[in-house]
């Protein structure tokens, strides 16, 4: 990846906990551009996530910081290297805006996603029929078959990656709301249905009646990143695109809403029976 494409979230997830460890350390951006020799600058693109930084210069900012975890080193090694990694979705250039870019980064980089939508299926779980449906009513038109291209790719993380997991609470409207005629609506039952004997899907279905705390929520997930130690963070969506949470009482916030949620939803074998209940009356 060349430099002209950062920040991406990787690298300002790898320039801010750098920053933390010198923060903490009590050391200033020129007392680390002194051990490096080099000049203010190229440390501040490194913290800002706008460059990324050669194996010798971060073994020796790891011990001039004192980090001796061996978790920690081998977790930002990792992340440095993955810096330049290069994505499958970059050929589809501008045509995906940024916040998307961000996410599909999230997700990849994700081994458990907590998903809570209230108005529509969770995206990896939509037929392509419905996905255009939704692109169609909200999108220009020359990006719909780019965007339904993008997201059944992404379907490739439940069925061909074994260390990625989903777990999923949607509103029960979502699924009395399904666009299109019947047969859409029962297609996209029945991969609901499907999707959810994969052994590393969990679909729960949240009824209307759900005694719930009164706040509101937007959609949001939860994002359990790979490496050691494991680091949870919160996308919300919003219609311009979304927002990462990443401090430890911001996620908290949402962790204890998907409890919540969990705790009122149905079980996840009561959610299929509750979806073949709607299969069976809509054919009635």
């Amino acid at each position: 990846m060349a430099q002209s494409d950062m920040p991406t979230m990787r690298s300002k997830r790898f320039g801010g906990e750098l920053k933390r460890l010198r923060v903490e350390k009590g050391l200033k951006v020129q007392d680390v551009a002194d051990k490096l020799l080099c000049g203010q600058p190229k440390v501040s693109q490194i913290e800002n996530g706008r460059r990324g930084i050669r194996p010798l210069d971060l073994k020796i900012l790891l011990e001039y910081y004192g980090v001796e975890d061996q978790v920690l080193i081998a977790s930002l090694g990792r992340l440095a290297r993955e810096i330049h990694k290069v994505d499958w979705w970059s050929k589809q250039g501008p045509v995906l805006y940024d916040a998307l870019k961000d996410y599909l980064m999230l997700e990849s980089d994700s081994e458990l996603v907590r998903s809570y939508e209230p108005a529509v299926v969770p995206g990896l779980l939509q037929t392509e029929a419905y996905m255009r449906q939704i692109f169609t009513a909200g999108s220009p038109a020359e990006r719909v078959d780019v965007l339904v291209e993008t997201r059944m790719k992404r379907r490739e993380l439940l069925e061909g990656q074994q260390d990625f997991r989903l777990r999923t609470i949607i509103d029960a409207t979502a699924l009395h709301r399904i666009p299109g005629p019947l047969d859409l609506v029962n297609e996209q039952l029945e991969q609901l249905l499907e999707m959810g004997r994969l052994p590393n899907v969990n679909i729960q279905i949240l009824p209307v009646d759900a005694t719930l705390p009164p706040a509101q929520y937007t959609p949001f997930a939860l994002h359990s990143l790979r490496g050691e130690p494991a680091i949870d963070v919160a996308w919300l969506e919003h219609t311009s695109g979304g927002t990462l949470l990443e401090q430890r009482a911001d996620v908290q916030v949402y962790a204890q809403a998907w409890d919540d949620f969990t705790a009122a939803a149905l079980s996840p074998a009561k959610s299929q029976q509750y979806i073949r209940d709607l299969i069976k009356g809509s054919g009635s």
